[in-house]
């Protein structure tokens, strides 16, 4: 292993060459490919991660580019998986890195596929239920989860280094106290109300503010993968960019205060499929989401474009996702299909809407 590209980051003292070697050791999972998931992807290569898993179930659009810095117009001209087209870019950054990239929908039935092997995963999402299934997975499986997330100009920040029923993590053995903290249902029992948050539909996004609060994720995981637990932060930050305002707040005692139902009663109930859905509106756009049912999660997307382009107007296609236009009365909609079985129709934010075009065209 050639560690001479990465002296610089060898010179802190609380890294060194013992701590790039873990760093080149491990591999992390990064849960989504957007603003957030771009940076952390970029970072984390540039550091030496031995093998990332980039996992993102969309393709990259023109209104990506203001904010996901992996991205050009050459991709959005192709159509291409933001998975896909971020491995492209991060392998020519670092061809030492093994990358995997993987162009899906985290949902309950694969998390613990792609965390299996994994020593970190990092968020890198845009909605509460694929956080809260993440949550379940990485308490499950006693994996450090660092949480995320940028909405208008303000963002959030908390690594959970879960509590395991033995106390046998190594942050609950190695310091001289153990650092394990509330998880995600600690702070939150259950998902925001639909609604009751801002989004970057309403709200927007500032792009400075969407590279720190990826890069600050980086950092603690930088410290937990070099196993740097006094330095590791255990307060959830809040920054304002636009405001000025840089907050911590102390969310320790939450654990024992609570009885979570995730981390201290260990029932998993996102991870068991409880609260998800089939349907997702799409951060960003007037779009839906939708998953196939069990036993249609490898399509035949040439035989598909033969049965559809007679009726439909297709606008794109690759070995990825298929693209067509459909006019129903008044409405036109743009339909995309991905190999996996997934669809996201765009044109309207009614499930009920998106379902019918999926059933009608792709079967129920």
């Amino acid at each position: 292993m050639n560690l001479q590209r990465y002296h610089r980051q060898m010179l802190l003292p609380d890294i060194g060459e013992q701590g790039q070697k873990l760093i080149s050791s491990s591999t992390a999972l990064v849960v989504g490919c957007g603003a957030l998931g771009c940076m952390i992807a970029s970072m984390l290569v540039r550091a030496g991660i031995g093998k990332i898993i980039l996992v993102d179930r969309d393709f990259v659009d023109l209104t990506n580019l203001q904010r996901q810095v992996l991205f050009n117009e050459d991709d959005v001209n192709a159509g291409l998986p933001k998975a896909i087209a971020a491995k492209e870019k991060l392998s020519r950054i670092n061809a030492n890195v093994e990358i995997q990239a993987e162009v899906a929908d985290i949902n309950f039935m694969n998390i613990e596929t792609y965390l299996k092997d994994c020593d970190i995963v990092i968020d890198g999402v845009d909605n509460f239920e694929t956080r809260y299934i993440v949550n379940d997975a990485a308490i499950k499986h006693a994996i450090p989860y660092v949480y995320g997330g940028a909405v208008g100009t303000t963002g959030t920040i908390y690594p959970i280094l879960p509590h395991t029923k033995d106390q046998s993590a190594s942050w609950e053995t190695e310091p001289e106290t153990s650092i394990a903290g509330p998880c995600l249902r600690c702070i939150h029992e259950n998902m925001p109300a639909p609604g009751s948050t801002p989004t970057c539909d309403t709200a927007g996004v500032l792009g400075p503010i969407v590279s720190i609060i990826a890069n600050l994720q980086v950092t603690e995981a930088i410290k937990i993968l070099t196993k740097n637990w006094s330095k590791v932060s255990r307060s959830m930050q809040f920054i304002d960019l636009w405001q000025n305002q840089f907050k911590q707040f102390d969310i320790a005692s939450l654990y024992e205060a609570g009885d979570c139902v995730c981390c201290k009663q260990h029932n998993y109930e996102f991870l068991d499929g409880i609260h998800g859905s089939r349907t997702t509106t799409m951060c960003g756009r007037e779009a839906v989401q939708i998953l196939p049912t069990e036993g249609q999660w490898n399509l035949n997307l040439e035989q598909l474009k033969q049965k559809l382009e007679s009726t439909l107007t297709l606008t794109k296609a690759n070995p990825f996702m298929l693209q067509l236009d459909i006019k129903e009365a008044e409405n036109t909609y743009e339909l995309t299909i991905f190999k996996d079985g997934r669809a996201m129709v765009r044109g309207t934010r009614d499930e009920n809407i998106a379902k019918s075009i999926y059933a009608k065209y792709i079967g129920s």
